[in-house]
């Protein structure tokens, strides 16, 4: 069990371990969550001609549904694996928030398939969903200044402005996710499921504004 057993090397706390496992652990939760997606895309067996057309018809919205979460659980794994890369050594708190947002991270298949289900018509489904991705997002928001306001577990410094990148991408998506709620229950739930669409680029021009000029240079020659 992680944290039962220290790795610490000499000098170190005794409860503090290196975050191999924890990253290893990571690992097979976000594979199985990704994989537990698929299992509410499916046709009903016994069907004539007219009731198979029918029916995959309604597997798109299921198939929509997962591509979105596929990506977005694959989005909060990289991110998550950047974290724990810069970390040197765990202790309690940072394996408690760890476990909080792997928590949050195989809950989604859940509100995924309400979102298959319902997205198009209940608000509450879509507000289920985005609940969901701005509590992964808030708990990784969580996680990563846990770890930038203690240097003592970093494998190497993070830069401020590393820092307020990371800071500021995981709190814009809490926000999309907070806007879509308002916008399923005041315009439509499915106009609220075009916003989430935005944290991708979003994102993007919040890392692509974090780097510094020497590497907008270095990009612009290697294109």
């Amino acid at each position: 069990m992680i944290g039962t057993e220290s790795t610490a090397d000499a000098g170190e706390p005794a409860h503090m371990e290196s975050p191999v496992r924890l990253a290893a652990l990571s690992d097979g939760i976000y594979a199985i969550a990704m994989t537990l997606l698929v299992l509410d895309v499916s046709v009903p067996g016994g069907l004539d001609a007219a009731g198979f057309r029918h029916e995959m018809g309604q597997v798109w919205p299921q198939l929509a549904a997962y591509a979105l979460s596929f990506a977005v659980l694959g989005a909060f794994w990289r991110d998550q694996r950047q974290i724990l890369q810069r970390v040197r050594r765990v202790d309690t708190f940072t394996i408690r928030l760890t476990l909080a947002g792997l928590g949050a991270a195989a809950l989604l298949p859940f509100p995924t398939a309400l979102l298959s289900e319902y997205g198009s018509e209940e608000p509450l489904a879509v507000s289920a969903y985005a609940a969901a991705i701005a509590l992964l997002s808030l708990l990784h928001l969580a996680l990563f200044t846990s770890v930038w306001r203690r240097e003592h577990l970093q494998a190497r410094p993070i830069p401020d402005r590393v820092g307020w990148t990371v800071v500021t991408e995981q709190g814009s998506v809490a926000l999309v996710c907070a806007a879509s709620v308002v916008v399923a229950f005041a315009v439509a739930p499915q106009v609220a499921l075009y916003t989430w669409l935005l944290t991708f680029p979003l994102k993007h021009a919040i890392r692509w504004r974090g780097r510094t000029p020497r590497h907008r240079d270095r990009g612009r020659r290697g294109a």
